[in-house]
């Protein structure tokens, strides 16, 4: 029966290529950060321009780019532009629910 409980386990394993491990480290990095953090919790609700956020949560306008920029690498947030104006919105659902699951278990006592 040990036997058998150990193949299953092996079946239902995955290997990790090289790529798949850089890809999560780096989502991790990403949600290792308070300031990435509190942008994408920022845009979980909706999509704001580069000043609307950095107004939010009162953070330069260059930093706020920096990190949309990382983010945006990660494909973790996407834009769309209006005019001169960009406007980034969440585009992992995935991510968006690991990040609200983080944040429930840290606001449960």
């Amino acid at each position: 029966m040990d036997e058998e409980i150990k193949i299953t386990k092996m079946e239902n394993s995955q290997h990790l290529d090289d790529e798949t491990l850089f890809v999560v480290s780096q989502t991790f990095k990403a949600l290792s950060d308070p300031t990435r953090i509190r942008i994408l919790n920022l845009l979980c609700a909706d999509e704001h321009s580069v000043n609307d956020i950095a107004e939010i949560l009162d953070l330069g306008q260059s930093t706020v780019s920096h990190q949309l920029r990382f983010l945006k690498n990660l494909r973790l947030v996407k834009f769309r532009r209006e005019g001169t104006t960009l406007f980034y919105s969440k585009d992992d659902d995935h991510i968006m629910n690991l990040l609200k699951q983080a944040i429930e278990h840290a606001a449960h006592n």
